[in-house]
């Protein structure tokens, strides 16, 4: 217990649902208001700002979709870092997992000889693979030789962004490419549908849907869900009674790895239909997944409110560009900031208030 003035602060082991909610909220509201002072600092009007972003996303059905376009990558990445985080493997690589999903299933789409009907679903299991080895390998790495995980995953994420633009360059260098180098165009039965009039690859975009509600089952329904959120919660009393804690960890990390797996084939497949530049093919999605899984605090189905927050906040990227004069990179310090206040209000989180003014006479 510690005091402040008349107030007490009382430490609590478990977070009530409430004071989650309240705590993200205040956090979302703080990184609001410094962004307000971003614009302002470019010489725009806060309100004007928020105002023409609400209207150009939330109330434009153009806009909207595009929020939704970019919350597709975010959720399923976003959905793959809860289980991680849920396991205690800190899986900070979900950008270099999703990229090297994207080079798995354009690898099958250009040079794999497979009937049309079976393409899509190759390059699903292919991206899946990849992103999750690519998890898997830091994975082992921490559980055989202690090696920390935040770094290698982290460091593999260039590793990533480098071989992407190796191939584009050199082997996979499409015959047409001239000026920016990408790779040859996916055959049509490579490519995703879309919703008319949008980008919105529709059957990625059911995935992702359908992985935050088995993430859900497989948490709160199975025995493999509460081996992981013993091992996250204790990882020594989870070795005390003897379960598999690396077998589980190793799991998590392979399955968080193939979802953004999943995201990189949606991106090639729906959005480009050909491998681009590691920049082009994701904004940044798997780091911003990461505070996708930080707002929805271990809950798979929170990931999906969490992840078109932030697709709308990618969304509001083009508006700023385009009516505010504003770089697209502005959301880059949006994301940082809400980020920046998630992390420095998490204690608030396990402390009671009291008003408890002290009495006459007490020392």
């Amino acid at each position: 217990m510690k005091r402040l003035g008349p107030f007490v602060f009382e430490r609590e082991l478990v977070a009530p649902p409430g004071r989650v909610l309240a705590v993200s909220l205040a956090a979302v509201f703080l990184a609001f208001f410094s962004a307000g002072l971003v614009f302002w600092a470019y010489g725009v009007s806060p309100l004007l700002a928020y105002r023409t972003i609400f209207q150009e996303t939330l109330l434009s059905p153009g806009g909207f979709a595009e929020a939704v376009r970019r919350a597709i990558p975010l959720l399923l990445a976003g959905v793959g870092l809860v289980l991680a985080f849920r396991s205690q493997f800190w899986n900070i690589g979900a950008e270099g997992q999703l990229l090297l999903g994207a080079v798995a299933a354009s690898g099958v789409a250009l040079f794999v000889p497979l009937p049309a009907v079976a393409k899509l679903p190759a390059m699903f299991a292919a991206g899946f693979l990849a992103g999750g080895l690519w998890a898997a390998l830091p994975a082992l790495l921490k559980l055989r030789l202690g090696v920390n995980d935040v770094l290698t995953t982290l460091m593999l994420n260039y590793v990533a962004v480098y071989l992407v633009g190796w191939l584009i360059h050199g082997p996979w260098r499409g015959r047409s490419a001239f000026g920016f180098a990408y790779s040859d165009r996916f055959p049509p039965e490579a490519t995703l549908p879309l919703i008319p009039g949008t980008y919105v690859h529709w059957p990625t975009l059911l995935l992702a849907l359908a992985a935050a509600l088995l993430a859900w089952w497989g948490l709160e329904r199975t025995v493999w869900g509460y081996r992981l959120r013993v091992v996250g919660d204790n990882p020594e009393a989870a070795r005390y009674a003897h379960l598999p804690v690396s077998r589980v960890v190793a799991s998590a990390a392979l399955i968080s790895g193939g979802l953004a797996g999943l995201a990189g084939v949606g991106e090639v497949a729906g959005v480009h239909g050909r491998l681009l530049d590691a920049y082009q093919i994701s904004l940044g999605y798997g780091y911003t997944a990461i505070i996708v899984a930080w707002l929805a605090r271990g809950n798979p189905l929170g990931a999906v409110l969490t992840a078109l927050f932030m697709g709308l906040v990618f969304a509001s990227g083009d508006v700023m560009k385009v009516a505010l004069q504003m770089p697209f990179r502005v959301t880059d310090v949006f994301n940082g900031l809400i980020l920046f206040f998630l992390i420095s209000t998490e204690r608030l989180l396990y402390y009671r208030v009291r008003y408890a003014p002290r009495k006459k006479g007490e020392g």
